[in-house]
């Protein structure tokens, strides 16, 4: 059990937590969710005893074995495989200590019965196993840690702390370098796992897959809810309108007291009781207000020119050598207002038609025709790096529109929660959601018509990433979306394209049929193929089953796409209705001098039952459809 009470904890002149208590159970799967900056990482630093508490107490169990992902990777010549056993601290012992008595039979033979006791016999093949599902092919596993790229030395941490044998396992935003795929089977892993879990995270699908709690960090205090995210939100907003209610119920008692003091503390009859009053208002303990609205207020703006096509590729091959090119026989048209996610694994040239689209990436052949009037907003994590970090937001837009008003830049910026000295300070102590916020901002201001978005919600708080899916939903343009964030997919985009064996296709399916034929091909590549009639029979028969799913997948689509638009005009209907039915209960709505105002509810409010009943009525008939077609 892991206990937290009436603990401080501060960096620098900021208050990371005041007087927090806490109480955590061995078994919990809790994701942690807060505001960027909140003190998230913090408090897992708290937890390895890299940060120590300015007051209060945090009790741990005693020999308590904490597992976390490390964020530095060093160049090692040890093979991948051996990296991750590394992860087993007990297991490398005991290996030591074998070497050690090596001329001891008794003690080696101990020794030998530890390792047994603790699996240690089976780690390599565990360690494999590991490796492939994050990814790693069989020979990938023995090459040298130092020829690995960053994104995929993050991989190997991330297998290094799921090989220790842990009681807590500390995970912050473990997504961030994982295509979908391996997302799904991390999911599955963790859901296996026995200890207690605390995830870091803003991407509200894994959390919903992994965990059976909620740990807000925000103002300085932790709250621990219940259920998966949704049930969260659900919590938080009914907790949230309570306080509001104490909030101003307070206020009004705050108004009366003062209305007194005002009134009486010059009244020698009077004084005592006024002091009273005063010395009551000075115990009273203030209730903030509920600030329930996002901080961040923003949209695409209107483009300027909308061509049809924006841009074709025909007959065009991409990549970075012609020897080895990535993508072959490109033939595409993107048409205005297209919204298309790409699917496919690391490596498989998402990115790549990403950046040639954009035209960073040269055609190796073919031609590349751009429409008259398009402007591209192409986001990806690198451009980051493009900002000056010695000049401020305010500066960065100005260079971008020196004509407007500096007001008009900075109510702007104000939209992405860049206020007073953040505006008009330097980049340079940007946390990396803050200069992800500034590179959107910059790019949604220029007004483009076809959006090219790589990973765009890479360490973006859950609150940036509701606004930005809002902003993207109303965007009147075209998208390509590379995202692990299945929320923001689902929200924003129509269609798929799967990027596999260099060939770019439209994938006829959700992201659910997407993720059961991702993981049926990974666990294709990773079964060993038999050379017998019985296994081309089984290869037939998967191959029979599969076309069936795209069958399904195909009769599905239009009646899914039916059931959307339905839901989108019952959302808003229900919203208005349910706001008249509000009006109609207060008694003043049925004043004689308010009978026009009355009528006019009474009117709508009759329409609108009318039209839900109609949509609803269509909704239970698609559903049923749907059911069918699934049985």
């Amino acid at each position: 059990m892991i206990r937290l009470k009436s603990l401080t904890l501060r960096r620098g002149l900021k208050v990371l937590l005041d007087r927090a208590d806490l109480t955590l159970h061995p078994g919990q799967k809790i994701g942690v969710v807060g505001a960027n900056g909140a003190g998230k990482s913090s408090f897992f630093a708290l937890l390895r005893g890299e940060l120590h508490a300015d007051a209060g107490d945090l009790e741990l169990p005693p020999r308590l074995v904490i597992g976390h992902v490390a964020q530095e990777t060093p160049a090692l010549p040890v093979s991948a495989l051996d990296y991750v056993l590394d992860g087993d601290a007990e297991l490398r012992a005991l290996e030591a200590e074998l070497a050690a008595v090596a001329g001891d039979g008794i003690q080696h033979g101990e020794l030998l019965g530890k390792l047994e006791a603790i699996d240690g016999y089976s780690a390599p093949a565990r360690a494999g196993k590991l490796l492939a599902g994050l990814g790693f092919s069989s020979e990938e596993m023995s090459r040298p840690v130092s020829t690995f790229s960053g994104g995929w030395r993050m991989r190997l941490n991330l297998a290094q702390a799921l090989m220790c044998r842990s009681d807590i396992l500390l995970l912050d935003e473990p997504t961030n370098h994982l295509d979908l795929e391996t997302v799904v089977w991390l999911e599955g892993w963790l859901r296996s796992y026995q200890g207690m879990l605390l995830i870091i995270s803003h991407d509200r699908d894994f959390l919903d897959a992994t965990i059976n709690g909620i740990l807000h960090v925000d103002a300085g205090k932790l709250d621990l809810y219940t259920g998966n995210y949704a049930s969260f939100e659900a919590q938080r907003a009914e907790k949230l309108s309570q306080q509001q209610q104490a909030y101003d119920k307070q206020q009004r008692e705050i108004a009366h007291l003062e209305s007194f003091i005002t009134r009486f503390k010059a009244k020698a009859s009077k004084a005592k009781q006024a002091q009273s009053r005063v010395k009551a208002l000075e115990r009273m303990e203030t209730i903030s207000a509920a600030h329930v609205d996002s901080p961040f207020t923003f949209t695409f703006r209107e483009p300027e020119s909308s061509p049809s096509p924006l841009i074709r590729l025909e007959l065009a091959t991409s990549g970075y050598s012609a020897d080895k090119p990535l993508l072959n026989d490109l033939n595409l048209s993107l048409e205005k207002q297209a919204r298309i996610g790409l699917l496919g694994v690391n490596g498989a040239g998402k990115s790549t038609l990403i950046k040639t689209l954009c035209g960073d990436l040269a055609l190796l052949s073919g031609q590349r025709i751009e429409g008259k009037g398009l402007k591209i907003g192409y986001f990806a994590q690198h451009q980051l790096e493009h900002l000056r970090l010695d000049e401020s937001p305010l500066w960065h837009l100005q260079k971008l529109d020196p004509l407007t008003r500096e007001q008009d830049h900075r109510n702007y910026l104000g939209g992405f929660d860049f206020h007073g000295d953040m505006a008009t300070g330097p980049v340079r102590p940007f946390s990396g959601g803050e200069k992800a916020r500034l590179a959107l901002a910059l790019l949604i201001w220029q007004k483009p018509n076809l959006l090219l978005l790589d990973e765009p919600t890479n360490h973006l708080d859950i609150e940036m990433r509701q606004a930005l899916t809002r902003a993207l939903t109303d965007f009147d343009g075209a998208i390509i979306l590379v995202s692990h964030d299945r929320h923001l997919l689902r929200a924003t985009v129509d269609d798929f394209w799967l990027i596999e064996a260099g060939r770019v296709r439209p994938f006829d399916g959700d992201l659910d049929d997407y993720s059961r034929y991702s993981q049926e091909r990974r666990a294709e590549a990773n079964t060993a193929l038999r050379a017998s009639d019985g296994s081309a029979d089984r290869k037939a028969q998967k191959r029979e089953e599969a076309e069936a799913r795209q069958r399904l997948a195909s009769a599905r689509k239009p009646i899914e796409q039916k059931l959307a638009k339905v839901e989108k005009a019952l959302t808003p209907k229900q919203t208005e209705h349910g706001e008249l039915t509000g009006k109609l209960q207060d008694a003043a709505l049925y004043d004689a001098e308010r009978k026009s105002e009355l009528q006019q509810v009474l009117q709508r409010e009759a329409e609108l039952k009318a039209q839900i009943e109609t949509l609803e009525l269509e909704w239970l008939e698609l559903s049923e459809q749907l059911e069918q077609l699934q049985a």
